[in-house]
């Protein structure tokens, strides 16, 4: 497995830290790289030259929200093709559905216990750290 860099847009500093322990309990590699909303993320991701390999990205955020962000982001013919995935409490269809249509790579709820969300982040890095990802 190749370690990630891994742009997360998270505004809740104890979600942060919950994955940032999450990925150092597990004894993984991948480089965190943070944001605290989407307007930061957007800035981050002006250095084309160093792009994430993947977006975790939460919904309910200040200044720009998550599906804005996803709008913003699929609109740009370089970031575009980042794999963005969606990490939030918000199990609302409507959230659910526009995401997908925006063209999101997936939507994972956060549980409410650690054992679970470790299980999850566990599984879902895995899955990202052997797939073909484009560099771009």
């Amino acid at each position: 497995m190749k370690n990630l860099n891994i742009l997360l847009i998270e505004d809740d500093m104890i979600e942060v830290m919950k994955l940032n322990r999450a990925v150092s309990s597990l004894k993984l590699e991948h480089k965190i790289i943070e944001a605290n909303n989407g307007e930061e993320a957007l800035r981050i991701l002006q250095n084309k030259k160093n792009l994430p390999d993947i977006i975790l990205l939460d919904l309910n955020m200040p200044k720009i929200n998550g599906i804005e962000f996803l709008n913003i982001l699929k609109k740009d013919e370089v970031l575009r093709y980042i794999p963005t995935i969606v990490l939030t409490t918000s199990s609302n269809q409507k959230d659910l559905l526009e995401c997908y249509e925006i063209g999101i790579a997936g939507y994972v709820l956060k549980p409410l216990r650690y054992e679970d969300y470790i299980s999850k982040i566990e599984k879902l890095l895995a899955y990202w750290s052997i797939n073909e990802l484009k560099k771009i």
